[in-house]
């Protein structure tokens, strides 16, 4: 009995010899692509834990630095920000902040980089056309009316294309462009019916350009 058993055991080893050196190196492959993948997956969500719980920390300083009115630190620490969590939502979100509050300090050059930044680093469509929109009104302020035209030559989706097109009209009216202005002016009229607060302050830059969008049965073209 013993002897069968071990000549049924030196079959199956020597079935196993078999099967190993036929195809023992394309699993050992598959293993250690599978470990690497799941160790690289593991790596890759405990980066984005930290980076977003860093985020979220940086945020909260630079919050207390503009309620505190510390310009200075407000800079620093939005340093910090695109340093260590840049690539974060919330780390492009406080981009918005701190521009804000640079430009509340007379910063202005540096509100614009902040803003930019954050058009180069989001991917967050919604987050670029607010950081567009606003960049945009700092570079007219500053009268430097192509650049602003160019920071608005963005596809927006259906929510911000008024808000972008007002904005627009507010550029090459102060380019006195006239005409163009009315157009955009009146894109932007066309498509904030469901806002109908902000559609009243369209309507008065038209009306100040002699025009009346209500009464108005000529489609305007982009």
């Amino acid at each position: 009995m013993a002897s069968h058993l071990d000549l049924e055991e030196q079959e199956q080893l020597a079935n196993f010899k078999h099967f190993w050196s036929q195809y023992g190196n394309l699993i050992s492959w598959v293993l250690i692509a599978a470990l690497t993948g799941l160790a690289a997956f593991n790596g890759w969500q405990y980066w984005q834990r930290k980076s977003a719980q860093e985020a979220a920390a940086l945020y909260d300083e630079l919050e207390r630095a503009v309620q505190a009115g510390e310009a200075d630190k407000v800079q620093r620490v939005w340093a910090d920000v695109q340093a260590k969590a840049g690539r974060a939502q919330q780390g492009q979100q406080a981009g918005l902040l701190a521009a804000s509050s640079l430009h509340g300090a007379g910063k202005s050059e540096e509100a614009r980089k902040a803003l930019a930044w954050v058009i180069d680093q989001s991917s967050d469509s919604a987050l670029i056309a607010v950081a567009r929109l606003r960049l945009a009104g700092l570079e007219l302020e500053a009268k430097d009316y192509e650049r602003a035209l160019k920071t608005l030559d963005f596809k927006a989706s259906p929510e911000f294309a008024p808000l972008l097109a007002d904005r627009r009209g507010d550029v090459l009216q102060a380019q006195g462009q006239s005409d163009a202005a009315r157009t955009a002016y009146r894109s932007a009229w066309d498509g904030l019916a469901s806002a109908p607060e902000y559609r009243r302050i369209v309507q008065a830059k038209l009306n100040a350009l002699g025009f009346d969008p209500e009464s108005a049965s000529t489609p305007t073209q982009e």
